[in-house]
């Protein structure tokens, strides 16, 4: 069967408009669900819905009669809420949302996983690097409500993708997600030297090991992962090509990272984690780099 509706849930959010953007411009039909009025203009359908409602959720999938969807209603923000809201938040509507697409036998979902799978940004501890450049296989050490909430959908990914019947499961861990205007303010005009690295913004620093994402290759990425065939469920690494520094990426790894394990070489500014699965399963690779603003 081929896919020709997706939904999108929270596509009133800043990636979910840039993904319905993205799958409007690519000819699917698209229909929005999410919670609140709508505010954006691109899908086709709207349709709100209460995402830990198991059934509003299992009732919008159905009246919208997609073929798979793309789940990013989720906390974007935790320090905005106490622990026990963001992981309800996270891990619910995402099992609400697995739940019924296997039901329903949609063909692909899409979960946002997230860099602070790692652990990272939110907790006290230092993110644990123990190689580089960090790929799908490495060690995960979450600490957070945030954090944990994100390993937490990625095993209920696993396990419905391992049901009989099964849609296919992607798990996109993204780190900051920016604008082009995003990161003219944060890399352009800023010093991202070493020296400067230290007094930057810690969510684009050592704490989500130098990583981004242009927001267009963010929604091509959730477009890639539908469109891919693949058995069960997946994971992948959803970052720019290259880190948030001007320094060459040897040198960062070296001042940042002296314990960790470098397996293969560190050229020029290339990022610090890999995105060889994404390009092999999904055939995506990042196209764009804050230093081309």
């Amino acid at each position: 069967m081929g896919i020709d509706r997706i939904a999108v849930t929270g596509g009133n959010g800043k990636i979910g408009e840039a993904i319905l953007e993205d799958l409007d411009t690519h000819g699917y039909h698209t229909v929005n669900v999410a919670r609140g009025s709508q505010r954006e203009e691109v899908s086709d359908e709207y349709r709100r819905t209460d995402l830990l409602d198991a059934g509003q959720v299992y009732g919008s999938l159905a009246a919208s009669e997609a073929d798979a969807v793309v789940h990013m209603g989720t906390v974007n923000r935790p320090t905005r809420s106490s622990g026990h809201v963001c992981y309800e938040s996270n891990v619910m509507s995402s099992w609400n949302v697995l739940e019924a697409a296997t039901e329903l036998g949609l063909e692909a979902v899409v979960l946002p996983s997230s860099i602070n799978v790692m652990g990272a940004a939110y907790q006290e501890a230092p993110t644990y690097v123990e190689s580089l450049p960090v790929d799908e296989d490495h060690p995960l050490t979450p600490r957070d409500p945030y954090a944990i909430s994100k390993e937490a959908i990625e095993r209920a990914g696993a396990g419905v993708g391992r049901m009989p019947e099964a849609p296919q499961v992607a798990a996109l861990r993204y780190p900051w997600v920016a604008t082009r205007e995003d990161q003219r303010e944060e890399f352009v005009e800023q010093d991202r030297s070493l020296d400067g690295l230290d007094d930057a913004w810690h969510h684009t620093t050592r704490d989500v090991v130098f990583s981004y994402l242009d927001i267009d290759d963010g929604a091509a990425i959730a477009r890639r992962a539908v469109e891919a065939d693949f058995d069960g469920f997946e994971a992948f690494w959803a970052v720019a090509g290259d880190t948030t520094a001007s320094a060459p990426s040897a040198d960062i790894a070296e001042k940042y990272f002296p314990e960790a394990e470098i397996r293969g070489s560190l050229t020029g500014r290339e990022s610090l984690i890999s995105t060889d699965k994404a390009a092999e399963l999904l055939d995506w690779t990042p196209q764009n780099s804050w230093t081309d603003i």
